[in-house]
């Protein structure tokens, strides 16, 4: 059971997440509260026994349970037609950047945030995949056998059992910051970071949650492709993304089109801010260049 207030949340997370935190710097790490109000929080839980000594207790583990991410969907279907040449033969997340394949980054971090029930939704040269299992055995592979005729959505209704507790990820995402995968989260969020101009997928918020998602915007923050649904709201999206895409044109939906625009009032969904250089989203094959030299002949 759910106990925890946000503010009691944010604290033990920082403690568990962040070795290098100490009673003394956690506001540097918990900007978003003061000084005074990260004392009372401590106050409170050390009576709780939640946290001894500025550690976080068995107890406080306890606390932290219900939430622990379970599961890891990686949405791994497509063609990435704008990589061309180099996706002609290989598909997009299997693309090495400095020797590496891209999805191996995203893959590294879920299971340094302890999360080991993977799934990968695949389609296009979906037997290459496979080389994933040498490294990451414990993936699950989910078959999308409509990925060519279809966005995205597709990808996620075939991963729809799964949702709940559940990161939901773009395969492509080159990542710099392991630690934006946590171990818990508070609620469904966004992952995503403050632009004051963007020509890109974008949000903007009102009382604290995603109100608007479109392309460009001021004074809102711009889409990485990494979100987390609690069990509630993965349980209403694998519902709504079925009736959805079953409606006439609901094939050519994005998949987070559903809870963010055609369903937002039935979500509460939050932006998780990073950075903007936590994550490199590679979209065409002269930006896959300009990062890897290699690729340059």
């Amino acid at each position: 059971m759910k106990t925890l207030s946000r503010e009691q949340f944010d604290v033990l997370d920082c403690l568990c997440e962040n070795p290098e935190a100490s009673v003394a710097n956690l506001p540097g790490f918990l900007r978003k509260m003061s000084e005074s109000e990260i004392e009372a929080v401590l106050a409170d839980l050390t009576a709780k026994g939640f946290v001894r000594e500025g550690a976080v207790t068995a107890e406080g583990l306890a606390a932290l349970e219900p939430y622990r991410v379970r599961r890891a969907v990686f949405v791994a279907a497509g063609f990435g037609t704008r990589l061309v040449p180099v996706t002609l033969n290989t598909p997009k997340p299997l693309v090495r950047v400095h020797g590496k394949r891209i999805i191996d980054g995203l893959l590294d971090a879920i299971l340094a945030a302890g999360i080991e029930e993977i799934y990968v939704v695949r389609g296009y040269l979906a037997e290459q995949f496979d080389q994933l299992l040498y490294k990451y055995p414990m993936i699950r592979f989910i078959e999308n056998p409509v990925y060519n005729e279809t966005n995205n959505i597709s990808s996620v209704l075939c991963a729809r059992c799964h949702l709940e507790n559940a990161y939901l990820l773009e395969s492509d995402l080159l990542i710099h910051n392991p630690k934006v995968i946590r171990r818990y989260q508070y609620c469904s969020n966004f992952l995503g970071f403050y632009k004051e101009r963007s020509d890109d997928w974008c949000f903007t918020l009102k009382d604290g949650y995603i109100a608007t998602q479109k392309i460009g915007g001021i004074d809102c923050y711009q889409e990485f492709g990494i979100s987390y649904w609690d069990e509630e709201s993965g349980r209403r999206l694998a519902a709504d993304l079925k009736e959805v895409y079953e409606q006439p044109g609901g094939k050519e939906f994005f998949w987070d089109q559903v809870p963010l625009g055609i369903r937002r009032d039935s979500y509460r969904v939050e932006v998780r801010e990073c950075d903007e250089s936590d994550i490199v989203e590679i979209d065409t094959f002269r930006e896959l260049k300009e990062i890897d030299k290699a690729y340059d002949v």
